[in-house]
C-alpha cells in the first residue's frame, strides 16, 4: 500500500476540493498553520500540525491543543514558511505521494513560493510524488525524464519552464504534439494541449517544468 500525506494550508476555502473525496483510512493529515482548525472543523484529526500559528486566535488555538497530540509550533520569525516547514517534515516520512491542498489562491506570495518549493534541487532528487491542488488545477514539478499522462476530469495540459530553457521537449497523444522541440522561460507555445487519447506522454532531456493539469468551473 502507497503511503500517502496530505498537507492543508489556509488558502481560500472556495477554491479547496471537497476533502472528503481526498480522505481515507491510510491517508496521513498534516495541518498548515490555519489550515489544521479546516481539518479539525470537518472532523479530520490531522496526525501532525505544523506552523507559527499567527493566523489563529486565542480560542482557536486553545481548540487545536484540545484536539491534537502532536504539533510544532514555530515563532513567527523564521527563515522557512509554514509550507515549507511542513513539506519537509513530510519528506522525512518518505512517503510515496504528497498532496498539497489550500496554496492556491489569495495572497500571491504564499503561491508561488509553494509552487517555486516543489522546483529545489532537494526536492526534485526525491522519489515521492508531490502535487499542488485546487478545484481547477493539479501542479507538479518535473525534471528531466519521460513521464506518461493519463486522461483525467481536468481536461487542459499546461507546461512552463521555470529555471531557463527546456530542451528536447517531446509531446506525444495530445492536440499539439512536440518532438524533441526547445521552449525558454517566459514561453506560451505550451499553455492549455489537450489529451486526445486516454494516455499520452511528456519527456525532455534539459530543464525544469511546471506541469498544469486544468478544467474550467
Amino acid at each position: 500500500m502507497k503511503k500517502i500525506i496530505h498537507l492543508l494550508a489556509g488558502g481560500p476555502k472556495h477554491l479547496v476540493p471537497p476533502l472528503q473525496d481526498w480522505d481515507a483510512q491510510e491517508i496521513i493529515w498534516v495541518g498548515v498553520d490555519r489550515g489544521v482548525k479546516r481539518l479539525l472543523d470537518q472532523g479530520i484529526k490531522p496526525t501532525m500540525a505544523i506552523g507559527d500559528f499567527d493566523s489563529v486566535d486565542q480560542v482557536e488555538w486553545e481548540f487545536i491543543e484540545d484536539n491534537l497530540q502532536k504539533y510544532a509550533k514555530f515563532n513567527p520569525e523564521k527563515d522557512e514558511t509554514d509550507m515549507e516547514l511542513a513539506l519537509n517534515w513530510a519528506l522525512e516520512q518518505k512517503p510515496d505521494v504528497i498532496r498539497i491542498f489550500g496554496a492556491t489562491g489569495g495572497r500571491l506570495d504564499h503561491f508561488f513560493s509553494a509552487a517555486y518549493m516543489l522546483a529545489k534541487d532537494d526536492v526534485l532528487l526525491h522519489p515521492t510524488s508531490i502535487e499542488i491542488i485546487d478545484r481547477s488545477n493539479i501542479i507538479t514539478v518535473l525534471s528531466p525524464g519521460t513521464y506518461n499522462l493519463e486522461k483525467n476530469s481536468f481536461p487542459y495540459v499546461s507546461f512552463l519552464p521555470i529555471n531557463g530553457e527546456i530542451f528536447g521537449l517531446t509531446l506525444t497523444g495530445v492536440k499539439y504534439p512536440l518532438t524533441n522541440h526547445p521552449i525558454v522561460r517566459g514561453s506560451t507555445l505550451c499553455i492549455s494541449n489537450e489529451l486526445v487519447n486516454d494516455f499520452g506522454s511528456v519527456s525532455f532531456d534539459e530543464g525544469i517544468l511546471m506541469m498544469i493539469r486544468s478544467k474550467d468551473e
